[in-house]
């Protein structure tokens, strides 16, 4: 044999499961879409086809329709942390689980406890991986925009032959967050309030944003990340992708109109190319685990 087999995974990708709550007239909504990934003593379903140790994926599918059900959805990171410690602690081939879960908002509208409106572009992330060295809990979000119209500028840059963008005192900073938190491994006791931290991590991004006078998105990454770990002691690294997503003053003078910054101007919102930044800011002290692609 010139081959061997290297590291695999299967799973159920993508389950879309809504879980209603009833408390009275007020009704809760969770809606998740969760993928699973399992691997472990599988190799000769690989090398054989012999199914004998598979799990298989409309199994992990139903399991997550029933985990929703009975015990229901108190956070994407405590059902995912359920479902991993059910699949690698009932099926003996299984040594790892990886749970991805996306959650969407909604919001309550109306003067009803039941109708909702479904959140922006924002979506609640987290991912459980649970193996032989414990379970490692990676949340955060993605999709979040935000925008200084003032508060930014951008210059002392390097220039050379190629460089064109002017220098700016005074600019429009926007951008789409997406930002994964790490907690570290866990053995069960003593897990944190996922929502409460969830809710704080937010906070903390949007404070940072707003509260930071900008000289470059790279100082605003850092201030934001800083302010995530700084909030409290659950989160040891942060890792940030942030797209600068440019505003470019529109040049009316062509048609003798004035486009004055300092009463109000027209821009143009490039969707691309852009530039994007990037990074992870620790606490001092912890180990960088988080992936960097």
């Amino acid at each position: 044999m010139t081959t061997v087999l290297g590291h695999n995974q299967y799973g159920k990708a993508e389950t879309r499961v809504v879980r209603i709550t009833r408390d009275g007239d007020t009704h809760h909504v969770r809606d998740l879409n969760v993928s699973v990934a399992l691997s472990g003593d599988l190799d000769d379903v690989h090398y054989h086809g012999d199914n004998t140790k598979v799990l298989t994926t409309d199994t992990t599918k139903n399991t997550v329709y029933a985990f929703a059900q009975d015990g229901g959805i108190a956070s994407p990171e405590e059902f995912a942390l359920r479902l991993a410690r059910h699949f690698t602690g009932s099926q003996p081939a299984i040594t790892s689980a990886r749970i991805r879960i996306e959650e969407y908002g909604w919001s309550r509208t109306g003067e009803t406890g039941h109708s909702f409106v479904r959140d922006g572009g924002e979506i609640r992330t987290a991912q459980i991986r649970l193996d032989g060295a414990g379970c490692e809990v990676v949340a955060g979000l993605r999709g979040l925009v935000v925008l200084n119209s003032t508060g930014s500028e951008f210059r002392g840059f390097v220039k050379d032959p190629w460089t064109t963008l002017p220098e700016s005192r005074d600019r429009v900073l926007a951008t789409e967050v997406e930002a994964r938190w790490r907690y570290g491994r866990h053995d069960g006791d003593g897990e944190p309030d996922w929502d409460a931290v969830h809710r704080r991590s937010r906070a903390a991004l949007l404070d940072a944003f707003a509260d930071t006078y900008s000289y470059s998105l790279q100082q605003t990454l850092y201030a934001m990340g800083s302010r995530v770990v700084d909030a409290g002691p659950e989160v040891d690294e942060i890792r940030l992708s942030m797209p600068n997503k440019h505003h470019f003053l529109v040049d009316l003078a062509p048609f003798g109109v004035a486009n004055p910054t300092d009463t109000g101007a027209v821009y143009f919102a490039a969707d691309r190319p852009y530039g994007l930044i990037e990074g992870t800011v620790l606490r001092d002290g912890a180990p960088a685990r988080l992936p960097t692609d």
